[in-house]
C-alpha cells in the first residue's frame, strides 16, 4: 500500500458523519496523509486524525 492524500472531509463521511455540521469548512478542508492509505485506516485512527485536526485549528486561531 501506497500513501495517499486525502480531505478530513473524506474521512469524517466514511466513519463519523453525524460530526459534519460541528465542523468548520476550514477543518473539514485539512489535507491529511495517510501512509498506508483510506482503504485500511480504523474507526479509532480516524478519530484520532479528527482530534489532532481540530486541535491545530483552534492552535493557529490563538497565533493570528
Amino acid at each position: 500500500m501506497e500513501m495517499e492524500t486525502v480531505k478530513l472531509s473524506a474521512i469524517v463521511m466514511r466513519w463519523y458523519p453525524d460530526m459534519m455540521p460541528f465542523l468548520k469548512q476550514n477543518e473539514l478542508n485539512s489535507v491529511i496523509v495517510l501512509r498506508d492509505g483510506l482503504s485500511i485506516l480504523e474507526p479509532a485512527d480516524a478519530m484520532d486524525i479528527i482530534h489532532y485536526s481540530i486541535c491545530e485549528h483552534q492552535n493557529s486561531a490563538y497565533l493570528q
